[in-house]
């Protein structure tokens, strides 16, 4: 309780002396569950919806009527599922491709390569190609960020798969992609839609699960590259006392 005291104070302090250079201003609303928000390397603002839309917002604040993409069909989004991640190509402005990471109808984890269309402000929904599709056990932990790295490689955030606990001991499983941090190279599809990077832990090893870049995790939210120093940095929610 003493350790909570301290750390409300500090934060409390840390509040009064924000306050005197923070403003925090509405921009846009009119969203339904958001859960993610990208930028495509122009004055767009992409917003994620749990349900399976993807809109834009403007510069000025105006959202299309029409979403860049709408995959509401495919997508399962009760309790912690839905479409979860969106990632933009390095070389988007080149390629048009985009991903994103969704529970579908069936409740499993599919990452799935689109492309933009003529116009740049909507996406062409039958350029769907599935890069990697794992079962979920449960309807919780999907994880589901995903985000291109330093490097070039795509990194997948896969939660432990759910209930509570990890009672399945999925994290620490090395032949699962449940509870791990994923790392696959896309633009090398020599190995199909996507190749195993040499120096991933366990590539070369085809009784475990070469993508895994990371394990031991329990729900990776979210994660980010430290722009300095390429660090990665995971947020990963935790069962009652640890985030």
């Amino acid at each position: 309780m003493k350790n909570i005291v301290t750390l409300l104070f500090i934060l409390l302090q840390i509040s009064v002396i924000s306050a005197q250079d923070i403003d925090i201003e509405l921009f846009a609303d009119g969203f339904t569950d958001p859960v993610n928000l990208q930028n495509a390397g122009d004055n767009r603002l992409f917003v994620v919806e749990q349900a399976g839309l993807i809109k834009i917002l403007n510069s000025d604040a105006s959202t299309n009527a029409t979403p860049f993409l709408d995959i509401s069909g495919l997508v399962g989004s009760g309790s912690e599922q839905g479409l979860l991640g969106l990632a933009f190509h390095p070389d988007y402005q080149n390629n048009g491709f985009f991903y994103v990471n969704f529970i579908n109808t069936s409740g499993n984890t599919e990452v799935v390569r689109y492309s933009v269309s003529t116009d740049p402000d909507i996406a062409d929904p039958s350029s769907a190609l599935q890069i990697i599709s794992y079962t979920q056990p449960f309807s919780n932990h999907n994880g589901g960020h995903l985000a291109f790295g330093p490097d070039g490689y795509l990194y997948i955030a896969s939660g432990d798969g759910g209930s509570g606990g990890d009672p399945g001991n999925r994290a620490q499983d090395l032949t699962t992609p449940l509870g791990k941090l994923l790392r696959i190279d896309i633009d090398n599809t020599s190995g199909g839609n996507y190749s195993i990077p040499n120096d991933n832990p366990f590539a070369g090893d085809p009784t475990l699960t070469e993508e895994i870049w990371a394990y031991g995790l329990r729900n990776p939210w979210r994660f980010s590259f430290d722009t300095m120093t390429s660090d990665l940095w995971i947020a990963d929610v935790g069962q009652g006392e640890v985030e």
